[in-house]
């Protein structure tokens, strides 16, 4: 698998704040809600803003408890369930994030259908993981600030669903980094993980998402500016991926022309 690019070298880190990037953004947002998308449906955009559609199959991995389908439904714009249920089977959610590549001033819609499946389901039937793992353009392996049994797990969830699968980008997520002052894993670990790995590693707050005006509807805009740093991660990812496999950038700094 190639080298992870630099943060920000792929994609406009901010983009989606401009006047520009609004524009954008208007196709997956209704009165500032957001859309939700079924598998076959895809926003509808004015023929002056048309772009191409880049997409990828995402698998979330983790540990039962730590927060996969609350970080999906947080990337979706969905309420956030209060209660942990484990969720039974495969459920698949498909989110669509516009962003501008660095390098061409180019703007790319970016389709991620993230597969979530429960560790039960995932233990009691042989076919759950393989069918996640099939065709997978990206592996998400979430663990929890509040359970470092889920942090020390990672190496155990890497080995066995990316060993065989070395082409695929690979990321780490720490959920309800909003309990920060009372986590288990201390920024030192941390630290020893990314050198030892060579991942990138992002954090994500399990707080309510804001509210528009009427107490009750999610704020589509706010959502958006609270997951626009994974968003953007996974398409920084992915799009380098994509470039290197086609022979378009070197697998590593060290192999780029002077």
């Amino acid at each position: 698998m190639a080298r992870p690019p630099m943060h920000g070298s792929v994609i406009v880190q901010d983009w989606h704040e401009t006047v520009e990037g609004k524009e954008y953004l208007a196709c997956i947002l209704r009165k500032n809600r957001r859309r939700e998308f079924g598998l076959l449906e895809r926003p509808v955009l004015p023929p002056s803003v048309a772009i191409d559609t880049a997409s990828y199959k995402i698998f979330v991995s983790g540990k039962s408890g730590v927060g996969k389908t609350a970080l999906v439904a947080k990337l979706a714009g969905l309420e956030v369930p209060v209660v942990h249920h484990e969720t039974t089977g495969i459920q698949t959610t498909v989110v669509f994030w516009p962003a501008k590549l660095k390098a061409s001033d180019r703007v790319v819609m970016f389709r991620f259908e993230f597969w979530d499946c429960g560790e039960s389901a995932l233990r009691k039937f042989d076919h759950m993981l393989p069918a996640c793992k099939e065709n997978a353009d990206a592996f998400l392996f979430l663990f929890s600030f509040t359970d470092r049994a889920s942090f020390e797990d990672l190496p155990g969830q890497l080995t066995r669903v990316a060993s065989e699968a070395p082409g695929v980008v690979k990321m780490v997520i720490g959920s309800k980094f909003d309990q920060y002052m009372h986590t288990d894993v201390p920024e030192r670990d941390l630290t020893a993980f990314r050198q030892a790995w060579e991942l990138p590693l992002l954090r994500v707050k399990s707080v309510p998402g804001r509210r528009l005006a009427d107490g009750r509807t999610l704020d589509g805009r706010a959502g958006l500016a609270d997951t626009a740093h994974v968003l953007n991660g996974l398409a920084e990812q992915l799009w380098h991926q994509d470039q290197v496999a086609a022979g378009l950038l070197p697998s590593s700094p060290e192999n780029a022309p002077g």
